[in-house]
This record gives structure tokens, C-alpha cells and sequence, in this order.
């Protein structure tokens, strides 16, 4: 029987921990969402010297405080999870900056394996590092690895299998505070090791105690040991402000800089020869005062030129085998009703949003390489200045630059914003961020609308609208509802890499996996539900009567053309009816008045009513509509449908787009916001978000009309 072993692997972004989890289970994970929390999680396993190995991929982070939802899904794995091992992985090239985590898992005496990575780029960079000296001050091995050259892996787990098997003795948690501190934490340990209901490591609570931390506060205030704990606390506080004119969590931090120091010193050395890297000669272009932002610009615009210049080959593809495939199934099924279903119903909704896959992976390709090389740090680096003008900072452009592939992650990520005003106000502007589930509306209705060398630069213009849009609220909004200050930008700029080929494929993968998984779900029920709207109520009567008219021109033996162009109006007629007196055509109806001056009718209505929540849903929803308004045997397909509908022109088309870029993001994203803010602020949300789409498009609307006509 094989034993299994579950590691945690935990660092710093930019440790190269990610790079290291996919070299180490390959293909064999999961991505799935922490519980109760929207970001992503990645599990996967390996089988290794007759053990099963799981290794849980957690969050980036620079620390375990709880500040950041990264910090606290990290924290609560390795305190309540109790994985066997957790590896740490370290950029060696950057390990003053790495190692303040290092002592925050110490400090839980936790099963720890340091794994020295990027070892290849230490070499480059001429660091000499004593190993076998770092391992005695830090109390634990430290492995040598390169994720991207595959290196080192078959020791680190060798060396997890011996800490499994207790082959290596750990000696736990060798720093050391102030003396202050240490006498105050031994008597604050010595209490919480005496009451037996109390979890977690006891001297892990008395650092957090001392370091105010709110949670574990909460979880010991609310017993009796408190009332001996409190008092502990209260002294330990007033002796270190009298003696340090500063309090516990500033003490302990600035010992662990000093541990970290210390053990610089004993086991670094750095080349002193001063010598312009790779990276510094890059950057003097990227992040240029002059050069940068045209760089960036330049840079974004291949993107989306690579997105739908190379995804079209594979869209026409699988556009051509869902037209097949829905030809194949009508001529299978008796029933016409049935034949309504699949193929007007599902085929059509879900098709629809398949169609555009390859759009989606080719954009997270870019994405995934842009963020693996290091340059959207560099991004978020050169728009400061911009953001600024505007009461933000750059800082804030890193929610805004994850909001391209979902506003859920995005809206989260402002946590990192210890400004109230600047996160109210990124979250704001995060729904005017192209997220990937707006994608295939934009690729639907400009390949219909607009000639191919067009295409990508019109995609291009529509992201880029949303972000100038985007910066102008944020500078209304800073300007009447948070005119306090924007807290200093402070980023870390990491050095090039090459990400690998496996891992923008895997992240791709990834994301693929769960777009297909929307569409097999979420937007398939919806598709059933979009059509049983379409199809229902029905003027039984009034189709009959129309449906007799027809079989007897079909009673002829020869149909003359003029014959057959009214069987044709009649069937249109049939059709029409029935969508305009469904429960679907109703709804729309109704609101048309508010939408007809931007230029949509009922069915764009009804479309938008459905992309509430998920904009996935607005092409899925135009597809079932326009194919039960197509007369039964044609071949579907909804951009040639759309093309030649009298009802659209290109000036309807960019109306749609502006108007699905900025309205209300999905039901998920909304209930993220509200949670992150209050019900109030939330439906100050959903009204700005909504007028501010309609007035927009009213403009585009009525501009492009002057262009185009």
C-alpha cells in the first residue's frame, strides 16, 4: 500500500513556486476556488519511490499576516490543514526579500524544506551562497532547484520523504527576539499550552498576540484563559514603548529584518564587479520616462492583433463542425419540438459560446507570457504617473490589469489597497476592464460588421476605450466622493525570465478548462431556460391558420417562385410571431423604449437582460433567438444571421459593444463588490455602472451613425 504524503508549497509572486508546482505534478492537477473565497486553487499529485505526493499550490505571498486574501488562505492551510511538509520556495537571486517569510513559517514549527530556486541565476549573477551554513541558522535544508531547467526536483522530494519519515531532525523556530519579547511570549506560551482546548501552535499565538493580530485575537479573547493572558500583554506593550519608544509589532518586525541581516552576512556573497544586467538594459526602454507608455501601447495591440488575427483559423473551424453537427442532429430527431431544442436551444447557445475558445486561450497565452517574463509589473510600474493624475497610483493598475481575464479575481486583489478611497474606487472602475466572458460578443459582432485588417485594431480600441473610461470616473469619483490622499507606490520590479512553454500552456489549459466548464453548465441551463422563454406563450390559432395557408400552396404539384417567396414570408411571419409573444419578446418589449435610442430592439434587450449573469450569455441568447427566427434547414450561423439582419448595422454593433463593456458586470462579480463594500455602495454599483453604459452608447451610437451612413 503506498503512503501519501500532502505538501504545501508557499513563497513569495515571482519565487518561480508556480513554475516549480508544474514541473513537479505536470498535467495531473486541479484548479478549482479556495471555499468561500474566489481565488483560484491548484492541487495536483505525483507518484514518487512508492509514495502518492500531493502537492497543494497556495498563494503568493510576502507575508502571513491578514491583510491580503493570499496571507489568510496560506496562513489557515498551514495552521489548519497540518500538510506534512511545507516547502518554501525562495528566489535565491532576491533572498534578503524572501526570507521574511521563511522566519514566518519558522516561527508556526511547522515541517519546513526551504527550496533555493532560480539556483541557475544565482550562478549567472556570481552569488556565492553557503548552503550548509543557511541551513543552520534557518534550521532546516535548503534544497538547490530550477523549475525551468528541471533541476533539483528528485532531491527536494527525496529530501520530503526523509522529513516525512522523520529521517531529518528539524530543530523548529531558532530566532530569537529581544529579550523583552522573548520572556513576555515564554509566560503567554506557558498559559496556552495549559489549556487544552485551545489549537494551533502556542507559540505562534503569543508572536501574534504580540503583534496585534486581529483573528487570533478574537479567537483567544473570547475564552477565560484571556484574563490571564491580557494582563501579560498590556505590560510587555507599555515596556517596549518606554524602553523602544515603538510597540510589540514593529519591535518583532524590525528583529526579523536583523535575523535576516545577520544571515546575509554569515552566508551571501555578492559579485562586486558593478555590471548592467540584462534586465536593467531592458528597462531602460520598458520603463523609459519617455518611451514606456507607447511601448506599452504598442505591446497590448499585438495582443489583441495575435488574438484574433491567429484565433480565426480555429474559430471558422469549429464554427463549420457546430453548423455540421446541428444539420446532422435536425436530420436525426422525429420530433419537432425536440429538433427545436437541441439545435435552436442548446447547439445554438452553447455553440454559440464555443465558437469563440481559441479567442479566449490565445488571450491568456499573451496574458500568462506578459505576466510570466516579469513586464505587467513593469505596466503597472509606467502608468503610475497617469494613475496619479487621476488620485490613484499604480498599484491600483494591477486589479484593473487582472480584471482583462475576470472582474472576481480583480475586484479581491484591491485588498492590497490599504487606502479605503482608492479601493472603493478601483472596484468601481474594474467592470469598464474587458474581462475574458466579453470577449466573444466583441469577436461576434466585429467579424460580422467590420473587414479583417480591422478587426484587431477595433478590438484593441474597445479595451482601450474602457480603460480611458475607466480613468476618467476614477478621477470623478477620487474628485467628489474620496478626495483623501492616495498612499505612496511602492512595487517590487522582478527580474526577466522566460517563462516556459509548459507553463503558459498549462495556464491556458487551466482556463480553458473552465470557460468550457461555464458553458456546459451555466450557459447551457440558461440556453434551456432563453428558449423555453422564445417559444412560449404560443397563439396556437393564429400558427395553425397560417401553417394551413402554407400547406396549401405546398399542395401544388410545381410552386412557382412567387409561390415559394410567400411560403417563405409566411414562415418568417410564423416565427416572428412566435419570439414577439413569448414570455422572452415581452420582457424585451418592454424595456425597447429605454434601449431604442441606442439603437437595439427586444431581442439585444433580452440579450442584455440574460449577460447579467454572464456576459457569455449575451451571444448564447442571440443565438437561440436568431435561430428560432430562422426559417428551419438553413445552415446557422450568427454572424452571417446578424449580418443580414435589417435590424443591425455597424453603428448598432459598436453601440452593443461599448454597452456590454461597461454595464453591470456578472451576478458573481456584483456579490464579490457587495461583499467587499456594503449594500448601499452596491447599488450606487449597479445604477453608475448601468447610466454610464447607456450614456456612452447613446454617444457612440449617434456618432458612428454620422460616420457610417
Amino acid at each position: 500500500m503506498k503512503k501519501k504524503i500532502v505538501i504545501a508549497l508557499v513563497g513569495n509572486p515571482n519565487s518561480g513556486k508556480t513554475s516549480l508546482f508544474n514541473e513537479l505534478v505536470g498535467s495531473n492537477q486541479k484548479v478549482g476556488n479556495w471555499a468561500g473565497v474566489t481565488i483560484e486553487k491548484y492541487e495536483g499529485s505525483l507518484e514518487y519511490k512508492g509514495y502518492t505526493i500531493k502537492v497543494v499550490d497556495l498563494p503568493g505571498t510576502y507575508s502571513l499576516t491578514t491583510y491580503t486574501p493570499e496571507e489568510l488562505i496560506a496562513r489557515n492551510y498551514i495552521t489548519e490543514a497540518n500538510p506534512d511538509v511545507v516547502v518554501d520556495v525562495i528566489d535565491g537571486s532576491n533572498l534578503e526579500r524572501n526570507l521574511y517569510l521563511t522566519l514566518q513559517l519558522m516561527e508556526l514549527e511547522t515541517n519546513i524544506i526551504v527550496a533555493l530556486n532560480m539556483y541557475d541565476e544565482i550562478e549567472k549573477q556570481n552569488i556565492q551562497i553557503n548552503i550548509k551554513q543557511l541551513q543552520q541558522i534557518l534550521g532546516s535544508h535548503v534544497i538547490p532547484t530550477s523549475a525551468t531547467k528541471n533541476k533539483g526536483l528528485h532531491s527536494l522530494l527525496d529530501h520530503v520523504i526523509r522529513v516525512y519519515e522523520a529521517d531529518i531532525v528539524i530543530a523548529k523556530n531558532k530566532l530569537y527576539f529581544r529579550e523583552e519579547i522573548e520572556e513576555s511570549l515564554q509566560k503567554i506560551k506557558e498559559i496556552i499550552l495549559k489549556q487544552p482546548n485551545i489549537e494551533g501552535c502556542a507559540s505562534w499565538l503569543a508572536i501574534k498576540l504580540l503583534e496585534n493580530d486581529e483573528m487570533i485575537y478574537q479567537k483567544l479573547n473570547k475564552l477565560p484563559v484571556w484574563l490571564r493572558i491580557e494582563p501579560l500583554l498590556k505590560a510587555t506593550i507599555q515596556e517596549i514603548e518606554l524602553k523602544y519608544q515603538t510597540d510589540p509589532e514593529v519591535a518583532i518586525t524590525e528583529d526579523r529584518n536583523a535575523f535576516i541581516r545577520g544571515a546575509m552576512e554569515e552566508t551571501v556573497k555578492f559579485n562586486r564587479v558593478i555590471k548592467k544586467s540584462l534586465t536593467d538594459r531592458i528597462d531602460s526602454i520598458l520603463i523609459n520616462r519617455i518611451l514606456g507608455l507607447p511601448v506599452f501601447f504598442i505591446i497590448m495591440w499585438l495582443v489583441f492583433q495575435f488574438t484574433f488575427v491567429m484565433g480565426k483559423i480555429p474559430m471558422h473551424w469549429i464554427a463549420s463542425s457546430v453548423t455540421v453537427f446541428s444539420t446532422w442532429i435536425r436530420a436525426l430527431l422525429p420530433s419537432e419540438i425536440l429538433k427545436s431544442i437541441i439545435v435552436d436551444g442548446i447547439i445554438a447557445g452553447v455553440g454559440g459560446v464555443i465558437i469563440f475558445l481559441p479567442n479566449i486561450v490565445l488571450l491568456f497565452i499573451a496574458l500568462s507570457f506578459l505576466e510570466g517574463t516579469g513586464y505587467m509589473a513593469r505596466a503597472a510600474f509606467v502608468v503610475d504617473k497617469i494613475m496619479h493624475k487621476v488620485g490613484l497610483h499604480g498599484k491600483s493598475f494591477i486589479p484593473l490589469i487582472t480584471g482583462f481575464g475576470c472582474s472576481i479575481p480583480a475586484i479581491m486583489a484591491t485588498r492590497t489597497l490599504k487606502n479605503r478611497g482608492d479601493r472603493v474606487v478601483t472596484m468601481l472602475i474594474i467592470p469598464f476592464m474587458s474581462c475574458g466572458a466579453k470577449l466573444p460578443v466583441y469577436i461576434l459582432l466585429i467579424g460580422a460588421f467590420f473587414p479583417p485588417e480591422m478587426a484587431g485594431s477595433i478590438l484593441f480600441g474597445v479595451y482601450v476605450f474602457g480603460v480611458v473610461l475607466g480613468l476618467i470616473m476614477a478621477k470623478i469619483l477620487k474628485s467628489v466622493m474620496f478626495k483623501n490622499q492616495s498612499e505612496p507606490f511602492v512595487m517590487e520590479l522582478p527580474p526577466y525570465r522566460m517563462p516556459t512553454l509548459r507553463y503558459i500552456l498549462l495556464q491556458a489549459k487551466a482556463k480553458a478548462y473552465m470557460y468550457l466548464r461555464k458553458a456546459g453548465s451555466i450557459i447551457l441551463i440558461a440556453s434551456l431556460i432563453i428558449w423555453v422563454a422564445s417559444n412560449y406563450p404560443r397563439d396556437y390559432k393564429s400558427e395553425n391558420l397560417i401553417n394551413s395557408e402554407i400547406s396549401k400552396i405546398h399542395s401544388s404539384q410545381t410552386l412557382t417562385e412567387e409561390e415559394s417567396e410567400k411560403i417563405k414570408w409566411l414562415e418568417n411571419k410564423v416565427l416572428a410571431q412566435r419570439t414577439k409573444e413569448s414570455f422572452a419578446g415581452r420582457l424585451g418589449s418592454m424595456i425597447e423604449p429605454a434601449i431604442k435610442p441606442l439603437g437595439f430592439d427586444w431581442r439585444i434587450g433580452m440579450s442584455l437582460i440574460a449577460g447579467v449573469a454572464g456576459k457569455e450569455l449575451v451571444v448564447s441568447t442571440l443565438g437561440t433567438i436568431f435561430s428560432l427566427e430562422e426559417p428551419k434547414g438553413k445552415p446557422f450561423n450568427l454572424a452571417n444571421l446578424i449580418k443580414n439582419d435589417k435590424g443591425f448595422n455597424r453603428a448598432k454593433a459598436l453601440s452593443l459593444m461599448v454597452f456590454v463593456l461597461l454595464y453591470i458586470p456578472c451576478l458573481a462579480a456584483t456579490a464579490i463588490f457587495k461583499k467587499e463594500t456594503s449594500w448601499k455602495m452596491t447599488g450606487f454599483f449597479a445604477v453608475y455602472t448601468v447610466s454610464t453604459a447607456w450614456l456612452a452608447s447613446f454617444i457612440v451610437y449617434n456618432i458612428a451613425n454620422l460616420l457610417f451612413t
